[in-house]
């Protein structure tokens, strides 16, 4: 990671604070960074998406490895996938998976390998994985440092 600072929002369309989430589902971002965003400096904002991207990380180089990511980057444009090219590649792989069906996806063409423990996993379960892991991690986060405590 560079120190470049992440400004663009990492919302993808669905949030689930509107419903009375505390950890959006989309975006894993918390409600109040959700509605404070445009007011956030630019280095707030960067050290949000920081936290996401470590997240993924955690997540995605346990299961997959990047061959290529220029080769990943020009799959994932020619695919119409809108990803966030700032961050690490191997964080694309959240993207790839939120916006096509894992149904027919072959990840050779995306220049993307599956690591070795879990090439028995169906991609389905994957990403299902994927979602579930980065939620926990967030949600984790929220709990020990956001989320207010009786006995403060």
């Amino acid at each position: 990671m560079t120190d470049k600072l992440i400004k663009r929002t990492p919302c993808i369309g669905v949030c689930s604070t509107t419903y009375g989430d505390d950890i959006c589902r989309g975006c894993r971002r918390f409600r109040h960074e959700i509605t404070s965003w445009i007011n956030y400096t630019d280095s707030e904002k960067s050290i949000i998406n920081r936290r996401l991207e470590k997240f993924k990380i955690i997540v995605l180089e346990e299961k997959f490895i990047v061959e290529d990511s220029e080769m990943f980057k020009d799959a994932l444009r020619e695919a119409k996938v809108r990803f966030n090219q700032d961050l690490e590649p191997i964080c694309w792989v959240f993207d790839l998976f939120r916006s096509l069906s894992t149904e027919n996806l072959n990840l050779e063409e995306f220049s993307l390998k599956i690591r070795k423990d879990f090439t028995d996993t169906p991609l389905s379960q994957l990403k299902d994985d994927i979602n579930k892991e980065f939620y926990e991690l967030s949600l984790a986060h929220y709990q020990r440092y956001i989320q207010p405590s009786f006995f403060t």
